[in-house]
């Protein structure tokens, strides 16, 4: 069995992967770039290895570096997780070459499945059911023009090398085929290094159906069900779930055994996914499901097959790749009850989708966690920075129940209280789509995101009004010490006025709880405190900063201001002036660990140093005056 394992990803596969590890006894060893320096899967990790630069190439996709920090820290085997070089076949061997395990199917296998014509093929000889369309080694213009006339529009332009969406074209009709292919050829080339495409029939309302299979080095292959990726965006999966909704038997039976037979055909070894696209303007049907590809890895989605077969596939992986046969044999794998998974993203739905960065001031769930039915995956924690040049999924939320109607509402009220602030999420937009109706009846399909138009991606405004009331009550609630500062709207020879201002961004405003007009099926807001003026809130999935402004502060800003102020709680760590020293505007005159990032700390404007409160070391709260200056 592996002793020791470098795992070659970040985020919360990294994490998950460890967590299995350490229930083996296995030690873990991460590697991390110049962004992901205090990472949460560094912090886990047994042994941390710096790989390079924060860009993925210099060090998430460098080879080079990867073996040779396994090497470094004398593991046995490297795990690729999803993503960066899971799928490389040339990673797969050098990880071979350089003696170590790889965690993961054969190079042969990757190159076969990697190649989407060569893997239709395969497929066909192994008697899966493949859809219409021209995957030849021709690709001039007239050949393509002629295969697709011959398809009939509309019609998919695919990258041969491609994978997440990318390299993908919509051709509705013959004169657009032109544009498309030379777009798609364009990004294929910039994201594969291969230009090649293949066409294929379109169908219009598909749903997107796929196979757990797995398969040891002694010829056993097994499938662990089918799950359902058909809720997506930009043809990016968003919710998934096992089982498929509305599945007949014989229709698992024969998509689970077409999966088995195209395993055994690649002498297919570890975790690896068989993807079928389905006619969701159909039933369920044995005539409604074709190949699409086969990812040769672990896919995110596999905790909800975890969790209706009551498996751990990491565990699975590590023992095969050790040597040892499947576990479990076929008729051993039993399907129970119902998972659902949402991915937790650091993005602006409202704003296409913009993937969001920066510090994560509030992140987690406001209710109890340890139930036996939710399951969460995070890459992440409160205090964490979000980089820029990664994914933006940082976390999974994974819920169970004894059928799907259970498990989709016990989802809704999860993302109810789970709260994200700092940095854009999705959390809001996951619960609108599992509160759908089509969602809920189980007739969603790849395409039903982007036909929703703004129902979906943006927020309701009795969110944020919501939210922005329930800050007031805790402020008006609060008593005073004097007469002069009780909040009870005492006004002489007048009737009380209860007010007080907020802000969500730069818009601030003075509101009275009396006019709230918030309507019951509005999701209580849940106010968590994070310092005396600022307040995250989450409103049906939908989280807000709200602060209230200091127009005192404001005041003095404008002014130039005299006081340089501690900003968040932290830690002192160095002080760059003294009593009498001359400062000039934007000078930094002190610098503070908060948040475990460091920051700044300037003059207001030119001046004179008239006394430093700021001792190195020292622990300081929110508001504590560092520097103060006086007139030149």
């Amino acid at each position: 069995m592996i002793s020791s394992l470098l795992i070659a990803n970040r985020g919360e596969i990294a994490c998950r992967i460890m967590r299995t590890c350490r229930a083996l006894g296995i030690r873990t060893v991460a590697v991390y770039s110049d962004a992901d320096v205090h990472a949460k899967h560094v912090r886990e990790a047994d042994e941390a290895v710096w790989i390079g630069a924060s860009p993925a190439p210099e060090s998430y996709l460098d080879i080079e570096r990867i073996i040779e920090a396994a090497r470094d820290s004398e593991v046995d085997a490297i795990h690729p997780g999803y993503g960066f070089l899971s799928e490389n076949a040339g990673f797969a061997d050098a990880v071979t070459k350089a003696g170590l395990i790889w965690v993961g199917p054969k190079s042969d296998t990757i190159d076969s499945m990697g190649l989407k014509d060569r893997a239709k093929a395969i497929a066909e000889d192994a008697g899966v059911p493949v859809l219409p369309g021209y995957r030849g080694e021709k690709q001039d213009a007239k050949t393509l023009g002629e295969e697709a006339k011959r398809i009939g529009f509309p019609l998919l332009i695919k990258a041969v090398a491609g994978g997440g969406g990318r390299g993908i074209r919509l051709v509705s009709k013959a004169s657009e085929l032109a544009g498309e292919l030379e777009s798609a050829v364009r990004e294929a080339e910039a994201a594969f290094g291969d230009g090649r495409v293949m066409l294929e029939k379109l169908v219009e309302q598909p749903r997107h159906i796929e196979v757990q299979v797995f398969g040891d080095g002694h010829g056993n292959a097994v499938h662990l069900f089918e799950r359902d990726c058909s809720l997506q965006r930009r043809r990016q999966k968003v919710i998934e779930e096992a089982p498929a909704p509305g599945m007949p038997a014989d229709v698992r039976k024969a998509m689970c055994d077409a999966s088995v037979k195209l395993a055994k055909a690649v002498g297919y070894e570890g975790a690896g996914t068989v993807e079928f696209i389905v006619d969701g303007a159909k039933p369920l049907a044995l005539d409604t499901f074709w190949f699409l590809e086969m990812n040769t890895r672990l896919q995110v989605e596999h905790p909800v097959t975890e969790m209706v077969t009551g498996t751990d596939l990491v565990e699975w992986q590590l023992r095969v790749a050790s040597g040892e046969k499947l576990p479990t044999k076929q008729k051993d794998i039993k399907l129970n009850g119902h998972a659902i998974e949402a991915r937790i993203c650091a993005e602006d739905p409202a704003d296409g989708f913009r993937p969001g960065a920066g510090l994560i001031e509030e992140f987690g769930m406001l209710a109890d966690t340890d139930a036996d039915w939710i399951g969460w995956e995070a890459g992440f924690e409160s205090g964490d920075r979000v980089p820029a040049v990664y994914d933006s999924m940082i976390a999974k939320l994974v819920v169970f129940g004894e059928d799907r109607d259970e498990a989709n509402d016990r989802l809704i009220d999860t993302l109810a209280h789970l709260q994200l602030v700092g940095v854009p999420g999705n959390i809001g937009f996951l619960r609108r789509c599992a509160m759908a109706d089509a969602f809920i009846e189980g007739v969603h399909h790849v395409n039903w995101i982007a036909e929703q138009g703004d129902t979906l991606t943006h927020a309701p405004d009795a969110h944020q009004h919501a939210s922005v009331m329930a800050v007031c009550d805790v402020l008006l609630g609060e008593s005073g010490d004097t007469p002069w500062t009780v909040r009870d709207g005492w006004r002489m020879n007048s009737a009380p006025v209860m007010k007080t201002a907020v802000a969500v961004g730069e818009d601030a405003d003075w509101f009275d709880p009396a006019d709230r007009a918030v309507t019951d099926d509005i999701s209580m807001p849940l106010v968590s405190d994070l310092s005396e003026r600022r307040f995250a809130v989450t409103t049906g999935g939908d989280s807000v900063l709200v602060e209230v402004p200091d127009f005192e502060a404001e005041a003095e800003a404008l002014a130039g201001g005299d006081a340089v102020k501690a900003p968040m709680p932290g830690k002192v760590i160095a002080v760059n002036v003294a009593a009498g020293d001359t400062v000039e505007k934007g000078q930094t005159v002190a610098v503070m660990e908060a948040m475990k990032m460091e920051h700044s700390l300037t003059a207001p404007r030119d001046g004179v140093v008239e006394a430093v409160d700021a001792e190195l070391g020292a622990q300081v709260p929110e508001g504590r005056v560092l520097v103060s200056l006086e007139e030149v």
